[in-house]
């Protein structure tokens, strides 16, 4: 533990990131003839980047880094090494990257690329824990020559630093502790009234809102809803109550925000069956997004009312332990046509649904999934459905610019858990599927 704390020391004064746990201090200015440009300055975490760098000699090799300090002290990094065209200019939009991190020509790579530094834990996500009142400090640097992510590179020829906020001015956030319900709601500037959105997260529990925070800066009243592990929810996924999701729908329809008659839900992973079963029993959810998720009600039993569904289990001797370390439980979940009564009869469901899906999914086969409820969908006439599949994108799809991560560390096993996907592919599905989720949304609640 003693020498964690001297490579951080170590680090963070060779950073100059003493006295400030939002953002560097201590740079430079760009040095001489070299000039990094990064636009927009100040834009939405989901927004596109332009990184151009100009002054340098032809052909001259160059490696560009970000940085990123998060609100707990946690270093991102992420690198692209580059050369340099007969003027001496790159362009990341023409540029491909020869090496570091990704390689091709990825506009976005360095965001896309960002991970724990080499003497962090690995596996962690980039969070951000204050979306209102503070942006995400990107430190964007050139330097000469191609250097590891290892390695230190000297001095950098020219620095920018960036801000990537999840809100735009004027959000309002209320923290919500209503009846049994607990969460965030975020509420769009102006008059409205909006389309309202419960967002919903899968087993790692908790309060997770960036994705709420991003669609409100979008024009929807999103309420970011904890089902367990916050406050004094339920520690762990025991078995839930469908009333709980009721009164959330009850509470945002009320809403003198929210444009009715019908509201919307967004679900990951266990968030998205749930989300299933709210558009089936629940007439109020007239849209649902499902992304990474089963066509089942899976871990735990799912109660309404006087009726029961049953939790899909998991057989843990389909386990397989990677070389690297890491779980990979792609095959534990239970076949849900096995297990018939664990389905959603998602046939009683009036509204619309949207499937999203990695088709490298290594948390369980969500396109096989996705596939199943349509054919029951098809079975019963039913045409209320879209499909989004994405070939090399795994479970984990969030709002474009969300770095890759390749695994995580899961709650119940305290071991890394492999999430599937390859890289690019995988955040090019984030950057193409969050602005359909968001039409999807607007064409069935506006």
């Amino acid at each position: 533990m003693l020498s964690l704390r001297l490579l951080r020391a170590g680090r963070a004064a060779m950073l100059g990131r003493a006295g400030s746990r939002a953002c560097f201090s201590g740079d430079s200015e760009p040095r001489g003839r070299v000039h990094l440009t990064v636009k927009p300055v100040r834009s939405l975490a989901d927004e596109l980047l332009s990184i151009r760098v100009a002054g340098l000699s032809p052909r001259e090799p160059v490696t560009l880094r970000a940085q990123v300090l998060t609100e707990q002290d946690i270093l991102f990094e992420s690198a692209g090494q580059f050369v340099a065209d007969e003027q001496g200019c790159l362009d990341t939009d023409r540029s491909p990257s020869v090496g570091g991190k990704y390689r091709g020509v990825v506009p976005m790579g360095l965001l896309w690329s960002l991970a724990p530094a080499s003497i962090e834990e690995p596996y962690q996500r980039l969070n951000k824990l204050h979306l209102i009142d503070s942006p995400l400090y990107v430190d964007v640097r050139v330097y000469h020559g191609h250097s590891g992510s290892d390695t230190l590179p000297g001095p950098p020829l020219a620095t920018q630093r960036i801000e990537r906020w999840y809100s735009i001015p004027g959000i309002r956030h209320i923290r919500l502790r209503e009846g049994s319900l607990r969460g965030s709601i975020y509420i769009p500037p102006g008059d409205g009234p909006f389309p309202g959105v419960i967002d919903l997260f899968g087993d790692d529990g908790g309060l997770i809102a960036f994705r709420a925070c991003l669609l409100a800066s979008r024009g929807f009243v999103a309420l970011a809803l904890p089902y367990f592990g916050f406050e004094d929810l339920q520690v762990a996924m025991t078995g839930f109550n469908l009333e709980y999701f009721e009164e959330a729908v009850n509470y945002l329809q009320k809403h003198p925000k929210v444009k009715g008659p019908g509201v919307g839900v967004i679900g990951s992973s266990k968030g998205a069956d749930l989300a299933l079963s709210m558009i089936t029993f629940l007439p109020q959810v007239v849209a649902s997004v499902c992304i990474s998720g089963c066509n089942a009600n899976t871990a735990c039993e799912l109660h309404y009312k006087d009726m029961l569904i049953p939790g899909l289990g998991y057989n843990l001797n389909h386990m397989v332990v990677l070389d690297s370390g890491i779980l990979d439980i792609s095959n534990t979940l239970d076949n849900p046509n096995t297990y018939k009564d664990s389905i959603i009869p998602l046939e009683q469901a009036e509204g619309h649904i949207l499937f999203v899906v990695g088709e490298d999914d290594k948390i369980w086969n969500s396109k096989y999934f996705a596939e199943e409820a349509i054919k029951r969908l098809q079975k019963h006439g039913k045409d209320n459905y879209e499909l989004l599949s994405y070939p090399g994108a795994g479970h984990c799809i969030e709002p474009p610019c969300s770095p890759f991560r390749y695994a995580k560390v899961d709650r119940l096993f305290g071991l890394p858990v492999l999430l599937g996907g390859k890289a690019m592919k995988h955040c090019q599905a984030q950057q193409d599927s969050w602005q359909k989720i968001q039409d999807f949304l607007r064409s069935h609640l506006c």
